[in-house]
């Protein structure tokens, strides 16, 4: 064999083994993507397997709640004081009161005497009686029903002891009626005579009790005594807290004596009340919304 012929085969032997080189390399590169496609897609299942794992379950976040109002309705203020009282406190009124306006007979009501005792010319005696009754439900956004009267019932305090033109101020607790009680007195001059004002707000559970009871001596009739006036209307307010409390004693309410002590707190709603102003033409009005109108007063 020439010399030429073998260099010719080992030429065509290193091209030859190139070719299976780069075949092999050629090979190796197309795998590859495969096996990188394989772990990338068992990389992410494992990754959300391990996220549905670890995700928290949606839990229902609780319904807000609050305290029951002790106190479900009201009794009829025209009959929460009895016929003696009525006798003793407006005896020329005829024991038939006014009864103030309100559609929502549940939650508020009023009742006003008036009555004038005319001696000629000797003067006249005048009275003026009104008892307003308000009560708090219970609400979630607001509060518990006995944090709202209590709240409510500070206000009423408050603006009887601030009445425009009130002279002697003087205001002091009262025992035995409701949970608390307030008593407040003063002169008030009117173009009828010198009237003396006497207020007690009481508090029962979720209910307000407010009583004004006013006199004025007219036409040279001397003015009535005030301690005797203040004795008046805290008697009538204790009747009225009883009535409260008899009215709902069947109800399951959870009423108690009246004159016990409550466990309240003052709530954070804003009182908008306002003292009855004494007059003497004895007018109160109350409104209210919804609710059904009730019997006729009982005799």
């Amino acid at each position: 064999m020439s010399e030429g012929t073998m260099q010719r085969r080992v030429q065509r032997a290193d091209r030859d083994q190139r070719v299976i080189r780069r075949g092999r390399a050629l090979v190796g590169v197309a795998a590859l993507p495969v096996v990188l496609l394989a772990a990338g897609c068992s990389s992410d299942s494992g990754s959300q397997d391990k996220a549905k794992e670890t995700s928290p379950s949606a839990t229902a976040s609780p319904s807000p709640t609050v305290r029951a109002a002790a106190y479900a309705t009201l009794p009829e203020a025209c009959d929460v004081l009895s016929d003696k009282t009525l006798e003793a406190l407006v005896p020329e009124s005829g024991k038939s009161g006014k009864e103030g306006g309100s559609n929502d007979l549940e939650s508020r009501g009023s009742c006003s005497w008036d009555s004038l005792d005319n001696n000629g010319v000797k003067g006249s005696q005048f009275r003026w009686l009104n008892v307003s009754l308000l009560r708090f439900e219970s609400d979630v956004t607001r509060g518990p029903g006995d944090e709202l009267a209590k709240e409510y019932y500070d206000g009423q305090v408050g603006d009887a002891q601030g009445v425009t033109g009130a002279k002697n101020v003087k205001s002091a607790p009262v025992t035995g009626t409701g949970d608390e009680a307030t008593a407040i007195r003063y002169d008030l001059k009117k173009k009828e005579g010198a009237f003396k004002q006497q207020t007690v707000v009481a508090l029962v559970e979720n209910v307000v009790v407010t009583v004004d009871y006013n006199g004025a001596g007219l036409a040279g009739e001397k003015a009535p005594d005030a301690d005797e006036l203040m004795k008046d209307a805290q008697r009538a307010a204790k009747e009225a807290v009883a009535a409260v409390s008899k009215a709902n004693s069947g109800s399951g309410s959870g009423a108690k004596t009246p004159g016990s002590t409550a466990s309240t707190s003052t709530g954070s709603s804003t009182s908008s009340g306002s003292a009855t102003n004494a007059s003497s033409d004895g007018k109160s009005s109350s409104t209210s919304s919804s609710s059904k109108k009730r019997s006729t007063r009982k005799s």
